[in-house]
């Protein structure tokens, strides 16, 4: 079974990807160094989409405690889009055409924006990562259905349970995520691959906006989801489902969201560019800080980012699990990181990461340059900047743009050095030529 997703044909996303590959061996499609004039702000003015998830607290943060305002940047609009579509729909269209600057944003989602793999007419539009904004916190819910299960990281049996469904009622079993290519998608397919089903061929994966995900389990349109809080919560809140994992159970401390510009806003507007990574820096650190989750949460459910109730927010972004499932967990190792354990550096090797799983899944074909691609993308230089302006303690900065070899919950190993070992490794994928 297919993907669900956006209406472009799978061939017409290869060419795209591969043309784009080729282009930026051939010398590139923009300037990779962009040299500031003096230290004064270009424009005070940008627009930044959201999501409504608790990983795009630094940007509330950021506009609720004026910390925009504090590096310069006055004319700032922080606005809510309603799914992973509409963000990357505005940033092709870009603020001058009524769209967006810059973004929280799945992080492979420049990447498949910049390839044109995921766009109308797979129009290459480049964007830059200039931080990360968080690691983990995200979760792969269950419908009550299967509560007997109690399922967990081993998902066999309810793998079997899934089959069964499909067989019996002769209809598809649906696995949702919130776009194709990004990292709720990557998760639930290697959870699901992880434990011998295949998310191509034995279930059906569908693209559902955050929000919609409660709504759409309860009447049924889903058995299984990816996303990020606070609707896996509100889940168990509301008695309709339960907490199968938290996602750093399956890749601890994995990266998750970006704080991602268009590449011609950076270009033109390098000092500007800093001001915005700077505010959104010091406030990964406010979030990160114990003493002001509560304040986190509640600044995340009022209207205007989340609006959610603050009971389906809080004890999860303290780092307390319930999973709904008589599984209890306080101060847990696995909650959402803001800025502890360098959450904030855009590693390229996490990149490199998601390139390869969209290689394998078969949203990006493998001839594709990712060396080059991703020293287009990921603008850590700039990162390495603005923590040096800001007095960033030396051991928040990483000596290197790898975080080196990554380990999972299935005893896969990838090693950036060498990710076709690690793509050899996997036994269930879809690679897709370029032909």
């Amino acid at each position: 079974m297919q993907t669900k997703a956006i209406p472009s044909t799978r061939r017409a996303v290869l060419r795209g990807a591969a043309a784009l590959g080729a282009a930026t061996v051939a010398g590139g499609l923009w300037p990779r160094h962009v040299l500031a004039q003096g230290t004064a702000l270009e424009t005070k003015a940008a627009k930044l989409g959201f999501i409504a998830l608790t990983d795009a607290a630094p940007l509330f943060v950021a506009d609720e405690k004026g910390l925009f305002k504090k590096h310069g940047m006055t004319e700032v609009e922080v606005l809510k889009q309603s799914s992973w579509g509409t963000t990357r729909d505005n940033l092709v269209l870009g603020s001058k055409s009524n769209g967006i600057d810059g973004a929280h944003i799945l992080t492979p989602m420049p990447y498949l924006i910049t390839t044109g793999a995921t766009t109308a007419n797979n129009v290459q539009v480049p964007i830059n990562i200039l931080a990360r904004l968080n690691l983990g916190g995200q979760c792969i819910s269950v419908a009550n259905e299967y509560k007997d299960l109690k399922v967990g990281l081993d998902n066999k049996d309810f793998g079997k349970a899934l089959l069964a469904k499909r067989v019996k009622s002769g209809k598809p079993v649906n696995a949702a995520m919130t776009f194709p290519g990004g990292t709720h998608d990557m998760w639930i397919r290697y959870w699901m691959a992880a434990g011998g089903v295949d998310p191509n061929r034995d279930i059906t994966t569908i693209v559902v906006p955050p929000a919609q995900m409660v709504a759409n389990m309860k009447v049924g349109s889903m058995d299984t989801f990816c996303v990020c809080e606070p609707w896996n919560r509100q889940l168990i809140n509301q008695k309709i489902g339960y907490t199968a994992l938290t996602t750093s159970e399956m890749w601890m401390n994995h990266p998750e969201k970006a704080f991602a510009m268009r590449a011609d806003y950076v270009q033109a507007n390098p000092n500007a560019t800093k001001a915005l990574l700077k505010a959104v820096m010091e406030a990964q650190m406010w979030c990160e800080d114990p003493k002001n989750r509560a304040e986190v949460a509640e600044i995340c459910s009022r209207r205007r980012w989340i609006s959610a109730p603050v009971e389906d927010i809080v004890d999860r972004l303290k780092g307390d699990f319930d999973y709904g499932t008589g599984r209890i967990e306080a101060n847990s190792k696995f909650q959402m990181r803001y800025w502890k354990d360098q959450a904030s550096y855009p590693f390229q090797s996490h990149d490199l990461w998601f390139l390869t799983e969209n290689i394998r899944w078969g949203y990006l074909p493998p001839s594709i340059d990712t060396k080059a691609l991703i020293a287009k993308v990921n603008r850590e230089d700039i990162w390495r900047t603005a923590a040096a302006e800001l007095g960033v303690d030396k051991k928040d900065i990483p000596t290197s743009t790898s975080r080196g070899v990554e380990k999972f919950f299935d005893g896969k190993v990838f090693d950036p050095a060498n990710p076709k070992k690690y793509l050899d490794s996997l036994a269930i994928k879809n690679i897709k030529s370029a032909a």
